[in-house]
């Protein structure tokens, strides 16, 4: 559990250096001036080492309009070592998203040292680093496993879509938005949700009734892997679910602040 933020540490991995806090500043900087497109980072309140990230799925990928949250550690020599990280968007730790996101949250990227490959510079800043996992979110992921360039059986990239599509919109948007799974998400991080929920909800919507023939077929994995059945009847009833509560919860705001008294000199 090395590669896991989120396991326990020593006092000593919890103090950062001078240089490493002022580097860390500097790529948190970066990103709130050019905010890399998809991408939102919030610091934690209580610990300088930890940072929160949420990237929102790609646009035409199997991923697109998801919400996949990420927690990062520095280590107390960054950027001399690669940070940590940690998906919690997991569905629990049942759903692996990625043959390189695993559903025990495990992030496999060469950079950080999970993965052959490229190891990791301290010219990386926060920004590259987040960019790359982004980077693994693509229109095929099936094509991500080694080995798996080429379909071992024909349809079978399709196939991984599909379900990834489902997963997705199951557990990395309904999940997310109504905490399925017990996640302590900061408000900055939910509030953003929210509003993409809200600019999303025709695509989420027309997702679920473009594949509401899939309703209560098996998902067939091309790796092996138990994923239970497509649920997009219930899916689509959550979705609406949600874009009430929002809808009404955004009205009851901009009354409430409308009919608050207006200073007058």
């Amino acid at each position: 559990m090395a590669w896991n933020p989120l396991h326990p540490v020593t006092q000593n991995e919890l103090q950062l250096s001078t240089s490493s806090l002022l580097r860390i500043k500097r790529d948190m900087m970066s990103i709130y001036t050019e905010p890399p497109p998809g991408i939102l980072v919030v610091p934690d309140e209580e610990d300088l080492t930890l940072v929160h990230a949420l990237i929102t799925g790609p646009y035409s990928t199997p991923y697109e309009g998801g919400f996949f949250y990420f927690i990062v550690r520095f280590p107390p020599d960054y950027p001399i070592s690669s940070p940590k990280v940690v998906l919690m968007t997991t569905g629990g730790n049942t759903v692996r998203f990625n043959p390189n996101l695993y559903n025990s949250g495990k992030v496999c990227l060469s950079i950080l040292g999970t993965w052959n490959g490229p190891e990791w510079s301290p010219a990386l800043t926060l920004s590259s680093l987040l960019i790359s996992i982004q980077s693994l979110l693509t229109e095929k992921p099936y094509h991500n496993e080694p080995g798996f360039e080429k379909e071992r059986v024909s349809g079978d990239a399709n196939r991984y879509n599909e379900i990834i599509q489902h997963e997705t919109l199951r557990v990395a948007v309904i999940g997310m938005l109504d905490n399925d799974y017990g996640i302590h998400l900061p408000n900055q991080l939910k509030e953003a949700m929210q509003t993409s929920f809200l600019q999303l909800y025709d695509f989420y919507e027309n997702l679920a009734l473009s594949k509401i023939t899939l309703n209560g077929k098996e998902m067939q994995d091309p790796f092996g892997e138990r994923r239970g059945h497509y649920q997009y009847k219930v899916l689509l009833q959550r979705l609406k679910t949600i874009y009430l509560r929002l809808k009404l919860s955004s009205c009851s705001q901009n009354n409430s602040s409308s009919s608050s008294p207006q200073s007058t000199d």
